[in-house]
C-alpha cells in the first residue's frame, strides 16, 4: 500500500530504487530486492503486464513510473489512486461504525480489501523466495568464480519505437552461442541470463548469482536504415567497464547482422578476459 501511494504521489515521474527505499521502507534496513518483490506483487494484484503496463512501468536502470492517470474521483464505485492517502488518513481518524451504505463506507471497504490482498501477497512471496540461512563456515568457503567466466545479459531495445526487442533478444542469444565456442571460456546459459531481463539488479548481484567474473550487456538503436549495436564488458568484482564497442550496420539481413557482430565481439573479448 505504501509503495502504491508513493508511486501515485509521483505519478508521471520516474522514482528511483533509492527514493522508494527511503520513502516506503523508511527506518528499515532492506535490500533493493524488497522493491522488486513488492512491485512484482503489486503488478500481480493489479493485473498489470510489465511489457505493456497500464499502471506501473519499468524504466531501465532508473526506476519505476506510475503511468496510470491519477486524479481525484467522485464515483463511489471507483478508487482513484490519488484518493488512497486521504481515505487512509480518514480511516485512521474514524473507526466508528457507519450507518447505511454511504460512499465513504464503500471506500473504506475497498481500502481494507486492497490492503489485505497486498499484505498477504507480499508475505506469501517472501515465504516462497526468502533465502536459506548460510552457515558461517559455508560463507568463508565460498568459491571464487572462474576468471574466464561470463554472463551475457539481454540487450536493451533503445529504438525510438521500441519494437526491436526480438532482434535484441536474438543478438543476446547469438552472443551466448558464439562465446560458448571459445575454448576455456565458461558462459552462463541463456535461461539463466534471460531470468534477469527487465529486473533492476546490479552487476555485482547478477555475477554473484550466476557465479561469473564478467558481465556483458548492451543495447540496440536505429536511425533510418542504420542499426547500431553497442556492447560493453563489465568486471564484476569492481564494476569497471574493461571493454566497449559500437557496431553500425545497414538494416538488411537481421540474421547476418547478429552473426557478424557476435563474431566480432567474441574475437574482441578474447584479449579482454584473462
Amino acid at each position: 500500500m505504501r509503495l502504491l501511494l508513493c508511486l501515485a504521489d509521483h505519478a508521471g515521474d520516474v522514482v528511483s530504487i533509492d527514493e522508494l527505499l527511503n520513502q516506503v521502507w523508511q527506518g528499515v534496513i532492506v535490500t533493493p530486492d524488497s522493491v522488486y518483490q513488492a512491485v512484482t506483487s503489486l503488478r500481480r494484484l493489479l493485473g498489470d503486464d510489465p511489457k505493456q503496463p497500464v499502471y506501473i512501468a519499468t524504466v531501465p536502470r532508473r526506476g519505476y513510473r506510475m503511468v496510470a492517470t491519477v486524479s481525484p474521483g467522485d464515483d463511489s464505485t471507483t478508487l482513484p489512486l490519488a484518493s488512497l492517502a486521504a481515505a487512509n488518513d480518514a480511516l485512521e481518524r474514524d473507526r466508528t461504525p457507519i450507518a447505511g451504505p454511504t460512499p465513504h463506507l464503500h471506500l473504506y471497504r475497498r481500502l481494507l480489501v486492497i490492503g489485505a490482498l497486498l499484505a498477504m501477497g507480499c508475505f506469501a512471496f517472501y515465504l516462497l523466495t526468502r533465502p536459506n540461512p548460510i552457515p558461517p563456515a559455508a560463507t568463508v568457503a565460498a568459491a571464487v568464480p572462474n576468471p574466464k567466466s561470463i554472463a551475457v545479459l539481454p540487450f536493451l531495445d533503445l529504438t525510438d519505437t521500441m519494437n526491436e526487442e526480438p532482434f535484441a533478444d536474438g543478438m543476446t542469444d547469438e552472443l551466448i552461442n558464439k562465446l560458448s565456442q571459445s575454448r576455456g571460456l565458461q558462459v552462463a546459459s541463456p535461461t539463466s541470463s534471460f531470468y534477469f531481463k527487465g529486473k533492476q539488479v546490479t552487476v555485482a548481484q547478477i555475477a554473484k548469482s550466476l557465479d561469473v567474473a564478467y558481465v556483458l550487456d548492451g543495447s540496440v538503436r536505429k536511425s533510418g536504415n542504420t542499426l547500431r549495436v553497442a556492447a560493453r564488458l563489465v568486471r564484476a568484482n569492481d564494476g569497471f567497464v574493461v571493454w566497449s564497442e559500437t557496431y553500425d550496420r545497414s538494416w538488411d539481413d537481421k540474421l547476418m547482422i547478429q552473426d557478424d557482430i557476435a563474431s566480432e565481439v567474441a574475437k574482441a573479448l578474447k584479449a579482454s578476459i584473462n
